[in-house]
């Protein structure tokens, strides 16, 4: 890709999590280069694997670059008119009610709030929900229900001055490695500052930890509940707190008695010995964060554990000061915008609901008689309703619920039967574009400017480096020109995203005195200049606190009518879908370290492929001792079945299994996670149950595997019962398998790719497999390895054979068999993904002495960047001096 003509770096923000990290991207000759704001707030210069890796997700290979219609091309104006005419008849004949938006937290607060005025303002339905439904949802209502608004009270630098933290629910340091990295330096700094993780599996989080709980799936508000319990018996509430600035405390205080020491434990599924520990940490912590994500929201009873967790830290007056606060952190980078905005189906805009005041007061500052005067449908309610056709046209914007929705095969099916699915997408082939009858061409990030919230509240600017690719527009320029043709004209004639970020802050304040957390009204005066120049700044921003600066509820006072915070009785619920004879364990989903939801983007990076290349599952070897690392394995639900790699791995907890959530039907033939999950909602947040679902899994026989690399892009794979895709530079790698062999290994290839007439280098192995390697005009076209188990191939050196053939006749044998020939030793599983450092040189550096992570860094580079792998590092240095020792004994 080539750079834009400036060669000073752009200031903007991270495309990823809700960390909202700063970037700098600086031109290279080719492309760019990502490094860490040390100015900015949220990671003072740091940056995780994935943000480093931005700029090799740039290019164009796969992108949507011109409007289409039933797939084929057209012009703007053909695409815009088309989706008014159809809006409007569906609306004359179905009324609006009949249509519907589906967002994503990687839209703009600009995008955002232009789509959620033009449906809930003027279509006047309320069915305008989002993909963030799918992971915040629950912390919003938690939120609302303790505070009477969305407000979260923390700032990232608490977790650096709190005694202690507890993380719950969050792989911290895969889901937001920066925030890690800032715990991992403060507890470097403090030694005595606690650190407690909250999570039935034993993640690379607990790296850091003093403690890992490693609690029953689903039993965390009971956890809490304990914990309340233990703090009042022990004399640990804050009574003064209590009296004078809550409500519900009795209720609350009641309900949590019941939880026992013995009763927790036995719930929990841990020892009366570590909940006791665990209640003596919290109650001689002066300064408490509860750092909570999705293990904690994606629950049929997700609001009720943010309640358990809020009811906690009001008991014990653990808010409003530095060190403190129940801290729900967000999955996308702009997650927290779209709750601004009205993104969600049960708000209207700017933290306002459906209320009678409300409604009238968002009415008149738009100018419109037509508001919504109920809240709409959300995510999965929105898709049933299009698969049972109440819903008539969906608009479906940056995101890909055929993958990240649960029982995402009804959503697939329920949109094939849709009269009407728009697809706003920066890609061209996604699951969810292949339902659309119209898909329009996206700016993506790095191309469009506007702004964004991290989970801190903390508003900073993205900004554009690259020239629009194509016809691709910004997503507030579509939906204005939609809304233009549909008769709105007036209010939606934004010429500059800067006009829509003011009207959104006046909105914000419009009379708000004090009412509503939300208020950005002291930067609804920014000019265009001032607008692109705006530097990161935490909410509220308003006559009271121009600057940002005052914490949120150090005052005490709250958003109820009277200013008290309500506590909230909680009844601890176990999740609703249950094991049985027939699905004995449970799955969790979840993120991997290097990749990022549907894959879309971190797909694109070959750097970002070598950590965890190949959708897996993990489970403990005792749930299944027949099948091994590296074997093949079906996951099967009451809604459908995997194919997966084997992970046996005894610190995963015995009766339940990991599986990652990221891969779609784009890079691998059957591993779309959520089409095993049951849609089953938390009933006050909508927000569904990903967490939690029993399955069953079983050894999947194979005749073969193999890895396949061909020249060129866009190449399909091959007709296989499994294949899996590995991005590479300029090559198509696959994983594959089968549960028949061919007669003929040669003819089986020729059949999938045209190599006749091409100088072939075989060797046939007979049973035990086959290797192929197909030249033309003296470059490498084709390397293919069959093996009964998984073939032992030196992927680099493979890959580098297709740049660099081999000149010598020894080396061209040893990549027939799959290696490089020469001095140059294998890498093994890569670990280090920023040097791509690989486990057998790591393993190699130990026994020849590095027996820290620091001696590591300076042998090898590994763990010094991002620093992401580090507690993996660790892993393999107590490994090997573990064999070491045992050698020695000997």
């Amino acid at each position: 890709m080539k750079p834009v003509a400036s060669t000073e770096p752009t200031s903007t923000t991270c495309a990823y999590c809700g960390v909202g990290c700063g970037i700098n991207m600086q031109p290279q000759a080719e492309g760019f280069s990502a490094s860490g704001i040390k100015t900015h707030p949220a990671n003072i210069g740091r940056v995780c694997v994935k943000g480093s890796a931005l700029g090799e997700t740039l290019g164009l290979q796969g992108r949507l670059l011109h409007p289409e219609i039933d797939r084929q091309p057209v012009s703007w104006a053909l695409a815009l008119n088309t989706v008014a005419d159809r809006l409007s008849a569906i609306i004359a004949e179905h009324g609006p009610q009949a249509v519907a938006f589906y967002g994503s937290g990687q839209l703009l607060t600009e995008d955002y709030y232009v789509a959620n005025k033009l449906m809930k303002g003027f279509i006047g339905a309320g069915n305008m929900d989002t993909n963030s439904r799918l992971c915040m949802a629950s912390a919003v209502v938690g939120y609302k229900r303790a505070f009477g608004a969305d407000a979260v009270p923390c700032r990232y630098q608490d977790l650096e001055q709190a005694d202690c933290v507890l993380l719950t629910g969050s792989n911290t340091a895969w889901a937001h490695p920066v925030v890690y990295q800032r715990l991992a330096q403060a507890k470097k700094d403090r030694p005595e500052m606690k650190i407690i993780v909250i999570d039935p599996r034993q993640t690379a989080t607990c790296d850091i930890a003093d403690m890992h709980l490693a609690l029953r799936p689903g039993s965390d508000a009971a956890l809490f509940c304990g914990a309340l319990n233990a703090m009042a018996v022990g004399g640990g509430l804050d009574n003064d707190f209590l009296q004078h600035h809550t409500q519900g405390a009795e209720e609350t205080l009641r309900a949590a008695s019941e939880w026992t020491l013995a009763r927790t434990a036995e719930f929990c599924g841990l020892a009366e010995e570590q909940l006791q520990a665990f209640y003596r940490l919290i109650g001689t912590s002066e300064r408490l964060v509860t750092l909570y994500s999705m293990g904690i929201n994606q629950s049929s009873s997700g609001v009720d554990k943010c309640s358990a967790i809020i009811n906690l830290h009001l008991a014990t007056g653990q808010i409003g000061r530095e060190g403190c606060g129940p801290f729900s952190i967000t999955g996308q980078p702009n997650a927290m915008g779209g709750r601004e905005v009205g993104g969600l189906a049960n708000q209207l805009a700017c933290h306002m609901g459906f209320t009678q005041e409300d409604i009238s007061r968002v009415g008149r500052f738009w100018g419109s008689e037509n508001i919504s005067k109920s809240a709409g449908l959300n995510a999965v309610d929105l898709f049933r309703a299009v698969e049972d056709g109440r819903i008539k046209a969906v608009w479906i914007m940056g995101t890909n619920p055929v993958v990240s929705l649960p029982d995402a095969d009804r959503v697939r099916g329920g949109l094939a039967r849709c009269p009407l699915v728009i697809v706003s997408e920066i890609m061209c082939d996604t699951d969810t574009t292949r339902a659309a009858h119209i898909c329009l061409p996206a700016l993506g990030w790095g191309e469009k400017d506007g702004t964004v919230t991290n989970s801190e509240r903390c508003i900073s600017r993205q900004r554009a480096f690259l020239p629009a690719p194509g016809e691709a527009k910004p997503d507030w320029w579509i939906l204005s020109q939609v809304a233009q043709r549909l008769g709105f004209a007036e209010a939606f004639s934004y010429q500059h995203p800067a006009e829509i970020f003011r009207e959104h802050a006046a909105l914000s304040g419009f009379e708000n005195n004090g009412s509503r957390a939300f208020d950005i009204s002291g930067l609804a005066a920014l000019s265009d200049v001032e607008w692109d120049d705006l530097q990161p700044i935490q909410w509220p921003v308003n006559v009271a606190n121009p600057q940002g600066t005052v914490r949120m509820f150090h005052d005490k006072r709250f958003y109820h009518p009277d200013g008290k915070a309500r506590l909230i009785a909680v009844t601890p619920r176990l999740p609703l879908s249950a094991p049985s004879e027939a699905y004995p364990l449970v799955m969790n989903t979840g993120r991997v370290r290097d990749q990022w939801h549907t894959m879309t983007r971190t797909g694109k990076s070959a750097r970002l492929m070598q950590h965890l290349s190949e959708p897996f599952c993990q489970f403990h070897p005792e749930d299944a001792p027949q099948i091994r690392s590296g074997d093949l394995m079906r996951v099967s639900s009451s809604h459908g079945w995997l194919l997966l790699r084997a992970q046996p791995d005894t610190l995963q907890p015995r009766g339940s299994v990991f599986v990652p959530m990221h891969w779609n039907s784009n890079f691998s033939q059957q591993a779309r996670v959520d089409a095993l999950i049951e849609a089953n909602v938390d009933p006050l947040s909508g927000q569904p149950e990903s967490k939690h679902m029993p399955v069953s899994i079983r050894y999947w026989r194979t005749a073969w595997q193999a890895e396949l690399f061909v020249r060129g892009e866009n190449i399909e794979p091959p007709i296989t019962s499994y294949w899996s895709r590995i991005t590479q530079p300029g090559i198509a790698h696959f994983t594959l398998a089968d549960t028949s062999r061919p007669a003929d290994w040669l003819a089986w290839v020729s059949g999938q790719y045209a190599i006749d007439g091409y100088l072939c280098h075989t060797a046939d192995l007979g049973d035990d497999g086959y290797s192929l390697l197909a030249w033309a005009g003296g470059e490498l076209q084709l390397a293919f390895y069959a093996r009964r188990r998984p073939p032992s191939v030196d992927r680099q050196a493979v890959v580098a054979a297709f740049s660099s053939p081999p000149g010598i006749a020894s080396q061209r044998l040893a990549l027939l068999g799959g290696r490089a020939g020469g001095d140059k030793a294998p890498t093994g599983a890569i670990i280090c993904s920023c040097f791509s450092v690989g486990e057998i040189p790591i393993a190699d550096a130990v026994r020849q002495g590095c027996h820290s992570v620091q001696h590591l860094g300076n042998k090898l580079n590994c763990g010094t960047n991002c620093g992401s792998c580090i507690p993996e590092l660790k892993k393999i240095i107590a490994a090997q001096l573990n064999t070491l020792r045992a050698g020695e004994a000997k």
